[in-house]
């Protein structure tokens, strides 16, 4: 999958079916849908792919415990469901993981209990193991770490857990090896319409040379997230505001808070959220939050109110207690929730069920949803889109579609980091035996090597060095002072592979340095900068 190859294919079409607007999980998704069904699709992203909220999710495959306690049947219904197609679609990335519940009262064991009970029971077939109960010593075998002054009993259930970019990637690989045509860094800057105002294609512009591109499609679907009402605007100046971001941070821990296997699930803390401490890539991962804010970003920041809230609460269940010096990263991510009608400002009364809405000018939208219902969020949007534009009926594949990478569970190694790669592990263990520099870690405390970088470049599109370090490799999440660190590295394997010059390579080093501090919460003067005059 490469950046110059699919842009060739732009020139070489007429017209296209489809033309998907927005490389996160909607996106993609659709486009699989759409390329699946036989349908010429394009996909095009201003950034990278997956690079705004479907790169800062909370790492979870989940029925929504939270939304069963809010007595949304429905939606807990057609996630669970989902979550056992994507455990079978790609199974390299999505695994089973224990979720554990201290009580600190007598009652909170039988209250979760038979909660979680029925959770499995709508999960039928694609149940991942029935809840139990376990009393206080068996609570503290299983997580060593928990604060045990008043603990009482836990209750253990199981959910999923993936690693949400690296997903946005193989979709990606899969629309391209399905016939389709996805584009990073190729943003939709206005709508082409005929004499009756509706919609026949796009006017998009490369985000390197600047070059721009007429296309023409049978169909344009905006799939663009929190930035939704951007293209609606494109569409009709003066369809008001009809998605609000949600803010949900993340702070992310040395493994040391969380000896465990297991991650720790807190149903109600101070004000009312369910939070969130898991294991993910030998790191803790705390989140998450969920504060309304006014404009959309593709950086948004934590709140200094958020970090607190996050240490606060993990402090009163951990033995170990994190303070802001102990964050190896932090991140937010924006929810897109359709806007409230009353225009309150509780995210509570916010739907997080996706809809598909048509604009008169035939623009398809898709909004809200998380990446358990992709898929179904996916399909409806293209049924939907074949409907409006009478296109031909074709039903959706994508149920039993194996995502690139996919492998049968029970091969699926855990104890390798390159497990995440799934069936292309072969492929990057020959780059490093071909050329043993490709061994050797990009940093000497992490696991990821230089083979897995040009790897990025060479099959998964990765343009930049946050795209690598973000995205493709997640050490800018998982540490954000060693992402720092290896940015010279990386830089010198993105100038080699693209052909960068010095001045473009020391540009982009600087310019990732600059974002990637963002992701610390105390200041950081980068090694290879110390000591200098």
């Amino acid at each position: 999958m490469k950046r110059k190859e699919e842009l060739k294919k732009v020139s070489q079409n007429q017209e296209w079916d489809f033309i998907i607007i927005g490389g996160g999980a909607s996106g993609l998704g659709s486009a699989l849908d759409a390329t699946t069904r036989g349908f010429r699709t394009l996909l095009l992203e201003s950034h990278d792919f997956a690079k705004a909220t479907s790169s800062r999710s909370t790492k979870l495959v989940h029925g929504g415990v939270r939304y069963l306690a809010q007595g949304n049947i429905d939606l807990v219904k057609e996630a669970l469901y989902e979550r056992g197609l994507l455990a079978k679609n790609a199974a390299h990335l999505v695994k089973n993981q224990s979720f554990i519940i201290p009580n600190y009262n007598w009652w909170g064991g039988i209250y979760y209990k038979i909660g979680l009970s029925v959770y499995d029971f709508l999960a039928g077939k694609l149940s991942l193991g029935k809840t139990r109960y376990i009393n206080k010593a068996q609570t503290v075998e299983k997580l060593p770490t928990i604060e045990q002054k008043g603990l009482a009993s836990g209750v253990v259930y199981q959910d999923g857990q993936f690693d949400d970019s690296r997903l946005a990637i193989n979709l990606a690989q899969t629309i391209v090896e399905k016939g389709g045509t996805v584009i990073n860094y190729t943003k939709v800057v206005g709508l082409l319409k005929n004499e009756s105002n509706k919609i026949t294609g796009v006017i998009a512009e490369d985000q390197f040379t600047k070059e721009r591109y007429e296309i023409k499609a049978k169909a344009v679907v905006n799939a663009t997230g929190v930035f939704t009402n951007e293209i609606l605007n494109m569409s009709n100046p003066k369809h008001g505001k009809f998605v609000v971001p949600s803010q949900g941070i993340h702070l992310v821990l040395d493994k040391s808070f969380l000896k465990s296997n297991d991650a720790i699930m807190i149903p109600k803390t101070s004000d009312g959220r369910v939070l969130f401490v898991v294991p993910w890539h030998e790191r803790a991962l705390i989140g998450t939050t969920d504060t309304l804010v006014d404009e959309p970003s593709f950086e948004p920041k934590a709140l200094d109110s958020e970090i607190d809230f996050v240490l606060r609460t993990a402090q009163q269940y951990l033995s170990k207690k994190p303070t802001k010096e102990d964050v190896l990263s932090v991140f937010a991510g924006l929810r897109p929730l359709a806007a409230p009608k009353d225009g309150s400002k509780s995210t509570k009364e916010v739907s997080r069920s996706h809809k598909v809405i048509v604009a008169e000018t035939g623009l398809v939208t898709i909004t809200g949803g998380k990446w358990t219902t992709y898929r179904q969020m996916a399909e409806d949007t293209i049924d939907k889109a074949i409907e409006v534009h009478q296109l031909k009926k074709v039903p959706s594949k994508t149920k039993d579609l194996s995502i690139h990478g996919n492998i049968p569970a029970k091969d699926v190694d855990r104890s390798n980091h390159l497990y995440i790669y799934g069936s292309d592990i072969p492929a990057i263990k020959t780059l490093q035996q071909e050329n043993p520099e490709y061994a050797e870690k990009i940093h000497p405390n992490n696991e990821f090597t230089i083979a897995e970088v040009v790897w990025a470049i060479r099959n998964e599109m990765a343009e930049t060095i946050e795209d690598v370090l973000a995205r493709r490799v997640r050490l800018l999440f998982l540490d954000a002072r060693a992402a720092i660190d290896s940015s010279r590295k990386v830089a010198e394997i993105l100038a080699q592979e693209l052909g960068w010059d010095q001045e473009q390579t020391e540009n982009e080093i600087n310019r990732f340095i600059s974002l990637a501090k963002e992701y610390l919460l105390i200041p950081y003067t980068p090694k290879e900068m110390k000591n200098t005059k």
